[in-house]
């Protein structure tokens, strides 16, 4: 256990972040399999949608949670599936 106050806080804070870090990255995996499932389906207006949502959870996650680049590699892979539906 945690000996001074500071030391404390940081056990508070760090558990903090930990829970908004898990649940940043469980909403870029639910929004991503989302715009993959509206893509498989054919749909282009719902996987419209759905790639935007997904965008903007995975750009509120880069920097944070996974690097920009892998942030701006999951976008682009996923706006080529979308405007490759026809």
């Amino acid at each position: 256990m945690a000996n001074h106050k500071s030391s404390e806080k940081r056990v508070l804070v760090s558990a903090k972040k930990n829970a908004i870090n898990t649940a940043r990255r469980s909403a870029v995996k639910t929004a991503t399999k989302k715009a993959l499932v509206a893509v498989a389906s054919g749909d282009k207006a719902a996987a419209t949608t759905a790639a935007r949502n997904a965008e903007s959870k995975i750009m509120k996650a880069a920097g944070k949670v996974m690097p920009k680049k892998r942030a701006a590699r999951k976008i682009s892979r996923l706006a080529k599936k979308v405007s490759a539906m026809a």
